[in-house]
């Protein structure tokens, strides 16, 4: 029992200091925008992905998280809410009613996961250039409303 005990408080502690870490290195200041794409694509006969290993197609809703350490000075803003949504929705008309087969000739497997990197790296490329944005992004492609996967970075 008393060993049982040490454990808990061990992993208690653990947990805390997670937790403290991840609070700490949140940047304070974020907003998001929203959008959805409709693609189709396969995972080339990949027998790891059952039936999805053929053609079938997708509606995905992205969500993009702008985060920054302080507002911008003059606007009080993290970055402009519409220039965010032009951006987004800019980046999504690349996939948005594509096969992303042919969007990615190379037998690329676009998984949920592949497809919020590619999206971020856009955003990215895209806020550098015409925002002057510093921070962090963070895109979250949902599936449905009960799976996602994220990608973030800095910029």
């Amino acid at each position: 029992m008393k060993m049982a005990c040490g454990n808990f408080v061990s992993w208690t502690l653990f947990l805390l200091s997670v937790i403290q870490y991840v609070s700490a290195n949140r940047l304070p200041y974020t907003l998001g925008v929203r959008d959805s794409i409709m693609i189709a694509h396969s995972f080339h006969g990949n027998p790891a992905f059952g039936p999805a290993g053929g053609m079938h197609g997708a509606t995905y809703t992205c969500d993009v998280e702008f985060s920054s350490a302080e507002l911008v000075k003059d606007a009080n803003w993290v970055i402009d809410i519409g220039k965010a949504s032009d951006i987004l929705s800019t980046v999504l008309s690349k996939y948005n009613l594509k096969n992303l087969d042919e969007v990615f000739p190379n037998g690329e497997l676009t998984t949920t996961e592949f497809m919020a990197k590619k999206i971020h790296e856009g955003i990215a490329k895209r806020v550098k250039e015409e925002c002057k944005f510093e921070g962090e992004i963070c895109v979250k492609l949902w599936e449905s409303h009960k799976a996602w996967a994220s990608y973030e970075g800095s910029v």
